[in-house]
């Protein structure tokens, strides 16, 4: 199974080798751990990377229920979904963006955010839906209460914890990638940081019991960020496209607003009047003072910081654009008026009609300037 067109060869082992063939290598291990699974030795080693594991059998009023919890062996299924995620990364590289990129002719550096924007925007309407769907199916939104009442939330029903390990695995699998596409130097610290802040909202939410209000924050995150991708993906196929970006930028602000409120109101007043107040790690109980302000103090910093380079970036524009206007009033001021030629009788030739055949001529009335 080969993802790219290989032009040329190059040594094993080699840093050009496993750039161009790391989907294959990758692929080869996926399916090592799928044999495992049909010889019974090794069936139980190969179960662990592909299925959640912690599983508890409850009795409900619907009947038996499975749910989940969380501990070390998630490592070994979020590895799994990490070399699952980087199949799927070169899957709709080479079959889908490539095939785009060689019709638009994009310069370098728009060709690398037309990737960005294109890997990215196909994740956040897969997650967007998913999370969307897990909203409806747990009824987090028709009960808004829940997200923090039965503090804390230690065991997950099968589809909440799988959102959970493959949205790990898929931010992880984005650290190695920025290697494997050849990201520019000025590029990657702008991609890590945001990475990194991923990677640090979604392990704290599901470290500290907080998956409720998880989901609707990586809702409403999704959606926002989808809006964008979808307007720069526009954006390079045709440069007028500008509204979409507007449309964005309403929705950006919305979310920062809708994600501050729900935090206060979840963290800052639900789980301070709960009753089980105190840090017990038997019980996964992280309700104490120290964890609940440290939560709210680093949501509020992500999004005041997001805020902050909202601003300037708006900022940026409205002066690169008051400039440009500027300089087009300028131009056109100080651009002369043609003079008009005359004749050897004295008459303007842009206001007479040569005479045909001995004919008076006719006077054009001049337009005015």
């Amino acid at each position: 199974m080969a993802f790219r067109r290989r032009n040329k060869s190059y040594p094993f082992f080699s840093q050009e080798f496993l750039i161009q063939n790391h989907a294959d290598i990758v692929f080869s291990l996926v399916i090592f751990i799928l044999i495992g699974l049909m010889f019974e030795a090794t069936a139980k080693t190969a179960i662990l990377f592909i299925q959640p594991q912690y599983n508890v059998t409850t009795l409900s009023p619907e009947g038996e229920v499975t749910l989940y919890h969380y501990g070390w062996k998630d490592s070994a299924t979020i590895l799994f979904y990490f070399f699952i995620a980087i199949i799927l990364h070169a899957v709709v590289q080479e079959y889908l963006l490539d095939k785009v990129n060689r019709r638009l002719h994009l310069s370098k550096s728009k060709n690398t955010k037309f990737n960005e924007s294109g890997q990215l925007g196909v994740f956040h309407l897969v997650s967007s839906v998913w999370s969307f769907y897990v909203l409806i199916a747990e009824g987090y939104l028709l009960h808004p209460s829940s997200l923090w009442e039965n503090y804390p939330h230690v065991n997950l029903r099968f589809q909440v914890k799988f959102f959970y390990l493959t949205q790990l695995a898929y931010w992880l699998h984005a650290l190695p990638e920025l290697y494997f596409q050849k990201v520019r130097k000025e590029e990657i610290p702008r991609q890590l940081k945001y990475i990194c802040l991923y990677l640090l909202h979604i392990a704290a939410a599901y470290l500290l019991n907080l998956t409720r209000v998880g989901v609707v924050l990586l809702f409403l995150q999704y959606v926002s960020e989808l809006g964008f991708h979808i307007a720069r993906l526009f954006y390079f196929t045709d440069e007028n496209h500008q509204k979409a970006f507007n449309m964005w930028a309403v929705s950006f602000v919305f979310t920062r607003m809708v994600t501050l409120t729900l935090m206060f109101l979840a963290v800052g007043f639900g789980l301070a009047r709960a009753e089980n107040q105190g840090l017990d790690l038997e019980m996964g109980n992280f309700n104490s003072v120290l964890i609940r302000m440290t939560v709210l103090l680093l949501v509020c910093l992500t999004q005041s910081w997001l805020l902050w380079k909202f601003i300037r970036f708006q900022l940026k524009r409205w002066r690169e654009f008051r400039h440009e206007q500027a300089i087009r009033k300028k131009a056109a001021a100080k651009q002369p008026l043609r003079p008009l030629k005359r004749d050897s009788l004295g008459n303007h030739e842009n206001g007479v009609l040569k005479a045909e055949n001995g004919a008076s001529p006719r006077i054009k009335k001049l337009k005015s300037p």
